[in-house]
């Protein structure tokens, strides 16, 4: 029977592997395994691609949003509005700070609705965490105005969407800050966890490198209490490696949806997107109502799909009866999704076998 894997994390490429082993060798040579000059050259990169002035690199992309929320003074007392859909680290991560995690609704298009947002707005708002859920930037013109009006901070959760942009604007470049995964899964993707924070502002810069040190200045004096959250440098010097190779993967993720967009239209929801935007498809999510039936014909087929993510945020045990919020929509959307394999490593072959499934099992 005929396999597609939903993701193939195996370095095929023969190239590829010899620039990485190439890489990791170098580091060995330097032994800086921690914060080494490959970290320092990643930074300068991540902040040009993204459109900012400084980048601080992370050992994952929880603990840049948790720093990143941190570094802007979110704390005990404080709400913090973000999505009811997102992987529980965006949850935990405002958790973590000592505030209170406020769950929005989200549109058709699995992002944040703004309209619910406002709605949440309370005395003890803080801030605003839109996630670019799935490799779609949310409607941050909308959010930024919202922001704008009410005096509140925005830290974007781009962990799923570099390489995206809305607007002609890449994703990461809106809020005060922006925070990035680069785990294996992603799009840039690392041999590990690494993450980064993008942002302007100089003194919160600072504050970011000392707070990923233990907040220490110079490796020695503790200014305040933070955790471990430094970049090992192996990651960096893979990641120096993979960013050129980033915006082909992307055309090559997009082609795919395309190609589903073609073959599947009419037959199943597919994901929308608006003119002028790029999104990243870190995953490509369909919806049916017919969702778990369809899910396991298409494991009968030898077809790996994933429901990303079953559980909403405010009804995991950790956070269930704790946070207030409003999300109608998203209770009745996480029924109906399920993300089908669109990783670059596909052939067009895979992709018209999966969607002939797909539409064998409508007829």
């Amino acid at each position: 029977m005929r396999k597609v894997p939903f993701l193939d994390l195996r370095i095929t490429d023969a190239l590829e592997r010899k620039e990485l082993l190439e890489a990791v060798d170098k580091v060995f040579d330097h032994g800086r395994l921690t914060l080494g000059p490959e970290v320092k050259e990643l930074e300068e990169l991540l902040a040009k691609y993204c459109g900012r002035r400084f980048a601080v690199g992370m050992n994952s992309g929880t603990t840049a949003l948790f720093l990143a929320l941190k570094a802007v003074g979110i704390g005990k007392g404080d709400e913090v509005i973000t999505t009811s859909l997102s992987w529980i680290a965006t949850a935990n991560a405002i958790a973590l700070t000592g505030a209170t995690p406020v769950f929005a609704d989200i549109q058709n298009d699995l992002n944040i609705d703004p309209a619910s947002v406002k709605k949440l707005i309370s005395k003890s708002t803080k801030a605003i965490v839109p996630v670019h859920f799935t490799g779609k930037v949310c409607r941050m013109d909308e959010i930024m105005a919202l922001a704008q009006d009410q005096h509140l901070i925005v830290i974007e959760d781009a962990a799923q969407a570099f390489g995206a942009s809305f607007n002609g604007r890449p994703a990461g470049s809106f809020g005060a800050l922006a925070s990035f995964s680069m785990n294996p899964m992603k799009v840039f993707a690392s041999c590990g966890d690494a993450g980064a924070i993008v942002l302007d502002d100089e003194k919160l810069y600072n504050r970011l490198v000392a707070l990923r040190y233990n907040g220490t200045v110079r490796r020695e004096e503790c200014i305040e209490v933070s955790l471990n959250g430094r970049m090992d440098t192996l990651q960096a010097a893979i990641l120096l490696k993979r960013l050129p190779r980033v915006d082909k993967i992307i055309a090559s993720r997009r082609e795919i949806a395309l190609q589903y967009t073609k073959l599947l239209k009419g037959c199943i929801e597919l994901p929308c997107e608006k003119t002028g935007d790029v999104d990243a498809y870190y995953t490509f999510m369909i919806q049916t109502e017919k969702r778990d039936e369809l899910k396991k014909y298409l494991e009968e087929c030898g077809v790996e799909t994933k429901i990303q993510h079953p559980i909403l945020m405010p009804n995991q045990p950790a956070h269930a009866g704790i946070s207030r919020g409003e999300y109608p929509n998203a209770t009745r959307l996480v029924k109906r999704i399920l993300c089908l394999p669109c990783n670059e490593k596909l052939s067009s072959d895979d992709v018209e076998y999966v969607a002939q499934c797909i539409r064998k099992f409508f007829e």
